[in-house]
């Protein structure tokens, strides 16, 4: 069956998708994960593999997640592609009825959006190019010699150069936007366009000033009349009322230039009515193609007229002595967005900042060397056991351990037992087929020690309980936060694992966070 979605479908996706991202109800966190990626792929740190979409890897995902980052509501913005106006580029122009079988001209693409018809310049201010010099002897355009910097409501050239181009100004990316939003590829677009009172302005010229705006010429037509003649208030028709253009013939008796001089209203499609104006069609009639804009005029709704079907996403991930849930001396190789993600063992939606995927113990060494813990490694991604019963073993593998604080996170997945990372299962399972969990209260023939340090150490069960749990630790009069609640020397995660929805996975080569690092996470979502 002959069918398309439409483009206005993809721009309405990604406004509602803007809009669920910000509404107080929801929750939608970035996150990082995934330490040991060139286990899971020894090219993966120069060709990472893409990542597949099914309900056992989203589980493995949840699996070596660290740490979570909320998405606030001024963290996500509509983007369009970044076209920069750079001297002597020919752009294409705004056009209504550019498809498959009417290019672009010069780009040559098959709808309006792909096509280069707006700019950004060096102010960050934003156009439209209604007119890019377009006649019968340039039908493609010519170079754009003037950058436009004026934030005239009204559309003009930008210069004198008599370039042939004619530009509209639509808005600035305002300082905050371009250093959070701003990118390689994209630009990001104002939120709450119809509601913004920084841009009522440009909404109400676009309802007010008139409708149509440019109309091209396709053939200048011979012997249009006495040579050196202007027709004013030549009639443009169609479903619309009111539209006017001016015609100049040349001294060859051409059509020199056309211009509109009522914009009217109400146009979805015009012709030039050379005879309701009196203008002779000569023995060969000039032809004009009359533009029409989009509904509301130009700047009414800049989402649907710059083709926003693009949203990006912005986290900052940076360490925080208050709150120490994105770790350090560990690799990250994976990010992504997970929607509507539940705290531990709760019903209710997530809103911390910043939430903790991992689990965590309080290590202590054995009287009387109970300071082991200062002086004991543990290397990142090695393994971690305990004896929790006769026979029964719970198998961790490191994330990070802080030898000042004696806290080791840690996480668990399916190939500590009896299982490959691709779901098949091991001919001789060390550890049996149970993932276990670590447990402060071992049963018999089971232990508190922890093997797989340079030392052996034990859990600290004394540290918090349920009356008082543990969530910082003063070591020479200094406060150190967790990050994470303990009881028993134990903590769980700060997010129920597999809950919610992972919407978006990036899988990426693997970078080392450190002390004074920081990441800036720009995520781009098409639809």
């Amino acid at each position: 069956m002959a069918a398309i979605i439409t483009d206005v479908l993809r721009v309405n996706n990604a406004r509602n998708f803007i809009d669920k991202v910000r509404d107080p109800s929801k929750s939608y966190y970035t996150f990082i994960g995934l330490p040991n990626a060139t286990e899971v792929a020894s090219t993966w740190n120069t060709s990472p593999p893409s990542p597949r979409d099914c309900t056992d890897d989203g589980n493995g995902y949840w699996d070596n997640m660290i740490a979570l980052k909320k998405i606030g509501a001024d963290d996500v913005r509509p983007v369009v592609r970044k076209v920069e106006w750079a001297s002597a580029t020919i752009y294409d122009m705004y056009r209504h009825d550019v498809n498959r079988n009417n290019l672009s001209r010069p780009s040559n693409k098959t709808s309006l959006y792909a096509s280069n018809y707006y700019i950004v310049n060096s102010e960050f201010r934003v156009y439209i190019c209604l007119n890019n010099g377009i006649d019968p002897e340039n039908p493609n355009g010519r170079p754009s010699l003037d950058e436009p910097k004026f934030t005239d409501l009204e559309p003009r050239a930008a210069g004198t150069s008599g370039d042939g181009y004619i530009w509209k100004y639509l808005f600035t990316i305002s300082p905050s936007d371009v250093i959070k939003f701003d990118s390689l590829n994209f630009i990001p677009l104002p939120v709450d366009w119809e509601t913004n009172a920084d841009y009522k302005s440009v909404r109400n010229n676009a309802n007010t000033s008139g409708q149509l705006k440019t109309i091209t010429i396709t053939n200048r037509g011979y012997l249009v009349g006495p040579p050196n003649t202007t027709y004013s208030r030549v009639p443009i028709r169609g479903d619309g009322n009111g539209a006017e253009c001016t015609i100049v013939v040349n001294n060859d008796s051409r059509v020199e230039s056309i211009t509109v001089s009522n914009g009217g209203s109400g146009y979805t499609f015009g012709s030039v009515d050379l005879i309701g104006g009196s203008v002779p069609t000569g023995s060969t009639t000039p032809l004009f193609d009359v533009i029409i804009p989009p509904q509301g005029g130009h700047g009414a709704d800049v989402y649907k007229e710059l083709g926003s079907t693009n949203v990006l996403i912005y986290s900052r991930i940076e360490n925080n002595d208050q709150n120490p849930d994105f770790v350090t001396g560990t690799n990250v190789a994976r990010i992504g967005i997970v929607e509507d993600p539940l705290g531990y063992a709760s019903n209710t939606l997530i809103s911390d900042d910043r939430v903790s995927s991992l689990y965590a113990i309080v290590l202590k060494g054995q009287a009387p060397n109970q300071d082991d813990f200062k002086s004991t490694t543990f290397e990142p991604n090695s393994y971690i056991r305990q004896t929790i019963g006769a026979g029964t073993t719970a198998v961790g593998r490191v994330v990070t351990y802080d030898a000042e604080t004696g806290v080791l996170r840690y996480w668990q997945d399916r190939t500590l037992v009896g299982f490959n990372t691709d779901g098949t299962q091991k001919s001789n399972p060390e550890y049996g087929l149970n993932l276990n969990l670590f447990t402060a209260s071992p049963s018999g023939g089971g232990e508190l020690k922890i093997v797989g340090g340079s030392k052996d150490l034990y859990i600290d069960e004394g540290f918090g309980t349920d009356t008082n749990p543990g969530i910082s630790t003063v070591i020479n009069n200094k406060t150190y936060y967790l990050g994470q609640t303990f009881i028993k020397g134990l903590a769980n995660p700060e997010v129920q694992k597999y809950s919610g929805n992972i919407i978006y996975v990036d899988n990426r080569p693997s970078i080392l966070r450190s002390v004074n690092q920081r990441e800036d996470i720009k995520v781009i979502l098409q639809f």
